[in-house]
């Protein structure tokens, strides 16, 4: 077994794009579930929205590239806005169900045939960041290349405004957090009840927490789609949000760098194990059936692991592994 060709392989994975776009996620879960208490299961629908409203206004309408980053957050807020509005006074399974059965319907819509001529259907839209790729301000023979561990020098543009995209949702989150409306906020998660009884209007906070939070989610679907150079609907499925959900809980809800190490914990240790079981069928072993069995297999594999990782970080550290247990405790019992 090539330890370092695996630890390689994690070790992108950990820093690359993917975990930037998770992290993005993680934030905008963190300020819906780690901080207003709402189980929002539909965040990939937000993702969806960042990434199809940039797609449609620059490659179906001929817009400009900040045309299209506007396009996407105001269609986020818009979704939030018909998101919440009917179900805030939900329960909140009733509201988890809600939001999971909205993103589904979003998606569907988006690859249907009568879509084509807007969203491009089922084959989505192509070719729509060229003037991203036109801002890149490193030369074009600067890539990273330390054996398997590497980056393109297109890869390192997109990363780079990924994770300043990272750190600037942080700080605004933290800000805002420590201010009067996220003491609110705070309230309301712990007891909403109370919250209203001090005359504070509780399905407005809620509001502004699910736009806060989607928006969010929708700048992670502009770096994916910065990242792809193209948008389908088949990246947007239910399981974006689970991963999500796995990495904010691994790092910690209501933590300031919870998310973020979260996902990078996240890619490193799906990436690892992939590369493990990658590089074990390759080597044909163990011998025998299991062998064959492993052999195309490792995605699968490697969900599996960190189903049951997670499991475990829920029974024996439900707080997360940076989480403050007197600040949010996740209730596996």
């Amino acid at each position: 077994m090539d330890l370092l060709d695996i630890f390689g392989d994690a070790s992108r994975a950990s820093i690359g794009t993917n975990a930037a776009i998770y992290a993005l996620l993680a934030i905008g879960l963190n300020v819906h579930f780690g901080y207003a208490g709402l189980t929002n299961v539909g965040q990939v629908g937000f993702m969806m929205l960042g990434a199809y409203g940039a797609a449609i206004a620059v490659g179906t309408w001929g817009w400009s590239l900040w045309a299209g980053l506007l396009v996407s957050v105001l269609a986020c807020v818009a979704f939030a806005l018909a998101l919440g509005l009917p179900t805030l006074r939900l329960r909140t399974d009733y509201f988890a169900i809600t939001t999971i059965a909205a993103a589904e319907i979003l998606r569907f819509l988006v690859r249907a045939r009568a879509s084509t001529d807007l969203t491009g259907g089922p084959f989505g839209i192509q070719g729509v960041t060229g003037s991203f790729r036109d801002l890149n301000p490193y030369p074009a023979d600067w890539d990273i290349r330390w054996g398997n561990f590497g980056f393109t020098n297109e890869q390192l543009w997109v990363m780079t405004v990924a994770w300043l995209l990272v750190a600037a949702c942080t700080g605004l989150v933290q800000f805002l957090m420590r201010s009067p409306w996220g003491r609110v906020v705070r309230g309301i998660r712990e007891d909403e009840d109370a919250v209203r009884s001090l005359g504070k209007n509780v399905v407005s906070y809620k509001m502004q927490a699910l736009i806060l939070g989607g928006v969010i989610g929708g700048f992670a679907g502009i770096i994916d789609l910065f990242d792809q150079g193209s948008v389908d609907p088949v990246g947007y499925r239910p399981q974006v949000t689970f991963f999500a959900y796995t990495a904010l809980i691994m790092g910690g809800a209501a933590t300031r760098f919870g998310p973020i190490i979260g996902a990078m914990l996240f890619w490193f240790l799906r990436q690892g194990v992939e590369s493990m079981f990658r590089d074990l069928a390759l080597r044909e072993w163990p011998p025998g059936w299991l062998s064959g069995f492993l052999d195309g297999r490792e995605g699968l594999l490697a969900t599996t692991l960190m189903g049951v990782a997670l499991v475990s970080l829920m029974i024996f550290r439900p707080q997360g592994l940076f989480g403050n247990r007197e600040e949010m405790v996740l209730d596996a019992r």
